[in-house]
């Protein structure tokens, strides 16, 4: 059985222990089938307050139950219900009992059972009615047995069980609200997990491809111990820059990209690619489209250095800037001979 239910069983067993306890006057009344009857009419009134929706929380089998799930919001008119058994109860009780009774041997009966029906509204998320029905409680015992008996024979204790259930209710909901938090914090943090993981792995597997694809010419390195033939070396080149270009720009090279990089190097001229991760929040379908142009560019490129970076700029996606040699004639720095600026779509 769940936590919720053994609580709800609880709370009807307690109401039934105040009420016989009430009734135990051992001493004639006045009229004892009134008092029968707001027995009756406290316990009818009390555990609809507390099973009202239990049939609904037990068939959730889908989601485990907990103790917050008891409180949920009781309906208005059984709020109002129990407002009204307040009311009536501690007159009806006081004559039913009779003027010759001791105020201690019937009062539990409204005192301490109004008391217990005032915070279970309260758990039920209806503070504001418990705390209505525990004024009205204060006024009718004052008035009934005077403020020192009230005091001393359960107003205290009916008070405290209303703040009390209140303070678990806030602290249930604190405790809830964190639980939620934490639980999206650790979504998020095992998304950025499996994020970096993803990418880590693209990584490694385009590294492999790429030291597969130029063990070749690694091995004639070695082999010729560095040296190489004219042809050897622009080979030698190429996968230095396929290699880099993977490991620090892999997010814009696709076939054609990759392709174009080449035709650029083999031609004599040097390419340094790097992504900082500005393109990240960037779909697929428009990175396709921004490396298809990136391609474009790369291949009417005659720079003999060209920089190709991703762009912080909100508008800008890809910067491509193409520099050549310095000539005599030209200042210390080279001249800019190329400029790009690969724009995002627009949001």
């Amino acid at each position: 059985m769940s936590t919720a239910s053994v609580i709800r069983l609880l709370a009807v067993a307690f109401s039934v222990a105040l009420t016989l306890r009430g009734m135990w006057i051992g001493a004639p009344v006045d009229d004892g089938w009134l008092l029968l009857g707001c027995m009756l009419g406290y316990l009818a009134v009390a555990w609809l307050c507390i099973l009202w929706g239990w049939t609904a929380v037990i068939t959730r089998s889908s989601q485990p139950e907990t103790v917050s799930s008891s409180g949920d919001h009781l309906p208005i008119p059984l709020a109002l219900l129990a407002l009204a058994a307040t009311v009536a109860l501690p007159p009806l009780v006081a004559y039913g009992a009779g003027p010759h009774t001791t105020p201690g041997t019937h009062t539990t009966l409204y005192l301490g059972a109004i008391g217990a029906l005032m915070a279970t509204l309260t758990v039920r998320r209806r503070p504001w009615m418990a705390w209505t029905g525990i004024v009205v409680l204060a006024g009718w015992s004052i008035s009934l047995l005077g403020p020192a008996t009230a005091l001393g024979l359960g107003l205290v204790g009916s008070t405290v069980w209303v703040g009390a259930a209140q303070f678990l209710v806030l602290a249930l909901d604190r405790a809830a609200l964190d639980t939620e938090r934490l639980g999206e914090v650790q979504r998020v943090a095992s998304a950025q997990s499996a994020a970096q993981g993803a990418q880590a792995h693209e990584r490694r597997v385009q590294v492999n491809r790429v030291l597969l694809s130029a063990g070749d010419a690694l091995a004639r390195v070695i082999d010729r111990r560095g040296v190489l033939s004219d042809d050897e070396r622009i080979e030698a080149r190429v996968v230095e820059g396929r290699l880099r270009d993977e490991l620090r720009g892999a997010r814009l090279l696709d076939p054609e990209v990759r392709a174009a990089l080449e035709s650029v190097r083999r031609r004599g001229a040097s390419v340094s690619l790097s992504d900082d991760g500005a393109i990240d929040d960037i779909g697929e379908e428009e990175l396709g489209e921004i490396r298809a142009e990136l391609a474009d560019t790369l291949r009417s490129a005659r720079s003999d250095r060209v920089y190709v970076r991703t762009s912080s700029d909100p508008r800008v996606a890809v910067t491509v800037v193409g520099r050549a040699a310095r000539t005599i004639g030209l200042d210390e720095d080279d001249s800019v001979d190329l400029w790009r600026e690969i724009e995002r779509s627009p949001r």
